[in-house]
């Protein structure tokens, strides 16, 4: 199936990792007690304690500050890109898709507005309009209040269209080429509740309450206009982007993005995630595509296979991460001495003509199914400069024959052009697609 957990394994698919997003300005402290403790009771620790002191991060380029990253600072909201695509990567994730209920063009280019003003400000660890102890007495508070008090902890907020968003504004003569519909790949048993959406809005953060009242805060301010179609939580993130750091591992204890694009990598970003001139479509330059997966683990059944087989499933052993026949994780894997089916072997960049995406997905774990087992699993995200070239044809090929196809089952399913990034306090999200018609 999908570059799932191997895709998580950057190193096999090859897949990009993340660069590091324009980051701003970073607000001190220490890691706030709900960024140390989790997603409520899930028991599952941050990947590692975060010294206090705020780390500045650059804003509006493409270079990472790959020092910034410190749970209670700011990442810059403007730049030439959106933040949380090479930013790099948070530890806590709510992503949300949504429906867009008005037919009123006018009201929904407002609704962006509003979007962007409140985005500017959570960002920065600020409260929505006046707050949540603003305003008028009479009349419910500006914020919802749940973050208050609480560090900016490197909230990203990203914003996607998706293919569905032009038919409803009539703006079919404005979609990019490369916003393609995804096609019905092997295996695929996708629900409808978790697939497609007008919109979407990935919010990452160190604090998953201040990634929950984001996304909170824009489904209120939306309201009448737009509502929640699906959500996701994730946790443990699944790709790093920061040279050095300790490679994550996904959840059936094998590591993740070993070769993920490091957010240093400007010259790989332009080459396979940002949009440019050259595509064809003017508004979206600087801008980017977004494939969001939902894959099901099959844990209980991981669980009972024999370690060897795990490691053949891979193409790398589990405690160090090394390619087969080799000692280090870094070390450059020999394809062929891996089994046929192995997802190193089948989704490596040198066995798919090169083919790239940058990969920035979490964990989840959502209850069970019903029948006693773990409701678990990858929440992929796969930024690229153009979807026909990057995640379908790599998508067709492991989905006809990858080993971990057996362990994995894609469930939900969505694809949006993720706009450039807003530049200045007087641009909003975006605006090139609707500036001629507001």
């Amino acid at each position: 199936m999908t570059d799932t957990p191997r895709d998580r394994d950057t190193d096999d698919t090859g897949d990009t990792g993340i660069p590091a997003e324009a980051e701003a300005p970073a607000h001190g402290g220490a890691p706030s007690r709900r960024a140390l403790l989790g997603w409520g009771g899930a028991g599952l620790a941050l990947g590692a304690a975060v010294a206090g002191g705020a780390v500045a991060m650059a804003g509006g380029g493409d270079d990472m500050d790959t020092a910034g990253a410190d749970t209670g600072g700011a990442v810059a909201f403007h730049g030439t890109h959106q933040a949380g695509i090479a930013t790099p990567v948070q530890d806590r994730l709510h992503f949300a898709a949504f429906d867009v209920k008005t037919t009123d063009r006018a009201a929904f280019v407002q609704l962006l507005k509003d979007w962007t003003a409140a985005a500017r400000r959570m960002t920065a660890g600020k409260a929505v309009g006046d707050g949540a102890y603003g305003g008028l007495a009479e009349a419910p508070p500006d914020d919802t209040g749940e973050a208050l008090g609480l560090k900016p902890s490197r909230l990203t907020l990203t914003l996607g269209f998706g293919p569905s968003l032009f038919e409803k504004f009539d703006l079919g003569d404005r979609r990019p080429e490369a916003l393609v519909d995804l096609p019905k790949f092997p295996g695929d048993n996708l629900e409808k509740s978790r697939t497609g959406g007008d919109l979407c809005v990935q919010a990452c953060a160190d604090d998953p309450q201040v990634a929950v009242h984001a996304i909170r805060n824009l489904a209120r301010i939306g309201f009448g206009k737009v509502a929640v179609r699906w959500s996701q939580l994730g946790f443990g993130k699944t790709s790093s982007t920061t040279p050095g750091a300790q490679t994550p591992r996904n959840l059936f204890g094998f590591k993740d993005g070993t070769r993920n694009i490091a957010g240093t990598e400007t010259d790989r970003l332009k080459k396979y995630v940002w949009a440019g001139e050259s595509d064809g479509t003017k508004w979206m330059e600087g801008g980017s595509y977004l494939v969001a997966r939902r894959i099901r683990m099959n844990i209980e059944v991981w669980d009972r296979t024999a370690l060897q087989e795990q490691e053949d499933v891979f193409g790398r052993d589990k405690g160090e991460g090394a390619p087969v026949g080799k000692a280090k994780e870094h070390d450059a894997p020999f394809l062929k001495a891996m089994k046929p089916d192995a997802h190193v072997r089948l989704a490596h960049p040198d066995a798919n003509g090169g083919i790239t995406i940058l990969r920035r997905g979490y964990s989840f774990t959502d209850g069970t199914d019903g029948l006693g087992r773990l409701d678990a699993g990858l929440f992929f995200l796969a930024y690229q400069r153009d979807p026909r070239k990057g995640f379908i044809p790599l998508q067709r090929k492991l989905s006809a024959s990858d080993a971990l196809n057996e362990y994995i089952q894609h469930v939900g399913s969505a694809v949006f052009a993720i706009p450039p990034g807003v530049r200045d306090a007087d641009d909003w999200w975006g605006r090139a697609l609707f500036s001629e018609e507001a």
